[in-house]
């Protein structure tokens, strides 16, 4: 008769030496993983000079104009963004009396809201047919002590504070020709604090503190002009960069679209340094004509960024890089932009 209790065993110790090995292979191929994560997640020791940084965004009010900037200005980076004096890039947004924030997709014509900053903290806002607003960032939090908002920035809760009646009042003139239904609200606090957008919960690289104030994804993102001069040749009407909304122009030495795509790592001038964090998709919003508040008839250039810029994992196009901060430091225009240098 056979000896099963011996056969069982054989089996137990087969299937033990099994698993044993398939953890191995899996111990081994998670440290493989990891130790390429670790490695591309190292700030690099060598950078290789791509072009320099051309133009310089920052726009005060979520989804309006940016701001007047003279081409000498000085501008810091900060883990909240772009920061001039008082003026933080995207710290005030508009929302509805619902407390739901609007944007330009719906409202086109809030790009041609513009700002000027005329000292250290008074803003001077502009829009067609309006009398100019003037905000003083030095008595904002003084005028609306503990009125804030519960809002959000798409599936990201965030908390404000309004800016008050008088702001209320020129937004929902100039936007709804209403005398009341939108607020301006403004983000108070010195440090990110609203959580990743579910769409880029994922990307291994992206931190928390990279969502800045009121910004969709990140608090930085830069676009490649030579991938714009690639866009125009595609379309049948060229747009503008700033359509695109990005706070960083590159001007490259050598013209090579969509090389940005593959990047890691930025530096721009001596010391700010940023990780490439996730790629900026794309939507609606820069079908939108910048100076002239106007849609493209054709849904240009979304059509045409559709056919072959497509990214799968999140079935939108893609142009452009998101970015987070990971050394502070002061740019300017003309300052010279790096990447990492993989050279031996």
């Amino acid at each position: 008769m056979p000896d099963i209790t011996r056969g069982v065993a054989l089996n137990n110790i087969l299937l033990a030496s099994l698993a044993g090995s398939a953890a191995a292979i899996s111990g081994f191929i998670t440290y493989l993983f990891y130790r390429k994560y670790l490695k591309r997640n190292v700030m690099p020791t060598k950078w290789r000079p791509v072009g320099i940084l051309q133009q310089i965004n920052i726009f005060p009010i979520k989804s309006c104009g940016p701001l007047k900037l003279n081409a000498d200005e000085i501008i810091e980076c900060n883990v909240l963004g772009l920061r001039m004096l008082s003026v933080i890039d995207r710290a005030l947004m508009v929302v509805t009396e619902k407390n739901e924030m609007i944007t330009a997709r719906k409202y086109p014509k809030m790009v041609l809201i513009h700002m000027k900053l005329v000292d250290n903290t008074l803003l001077h806002i502009t829009a067609p047919g309006m009398d100019t607003l003037e905000l003083d960032y030095a008595t904002l939090s003084e005028s609306t002590p503990g009125k804030d908002v519960h809002t959000s920035v798409w599936d990201s809760k965030v908390d404000a504070m309004l800016c008050g009646d008088k702001y209320d009042q020129w937004f929902s003139y100039y936007i709804l020709g209403k005398e009341k239904g939108l607020k301006l609200v403004y983000y108070p606090y010195p440090m990110p604090s609203k959580n990743i957008v579910s769409r880029l919960i994922k990307e291994p690289f992206l931190q928390s503190d990279d969502t800045g104030t009121f910004c969709d994804a990140t608090s930085y993102m830069l676009m490649n002009l030579s991938s714009i001069d690639d866009l125009n040749t595609r379309i049948p009407r060229p747009v503008d960069a700033l359509q695109f909304r990005a706070n960083l122009h590159l001007k490259m030495y050598k013209s090579q679209a969509y090389v940005e795509d593959k990047w890691q790592w930025i530096r721009i001038g001596d010391a700010a340094i940023f990780r490439v964090v996730a790629p900026c998709t794309r939507c609606i919003l820069p079908n939108i004509n910048a100076l002239t508040g106007e849609r493209d008839p054709e849904g240009e250039p979304l059509k045409t960024l559709t056919k072959y810029r497509m990214v799968t994992r999140y079935s939108s196009p893609a142009l452009g890089i998101h970015l987070g901060l990971r050394e502070t430091g002061t740019i300017q225009v003309n300052d010279v932009i790096y990447v990492e240098d993989e050279s031996e």
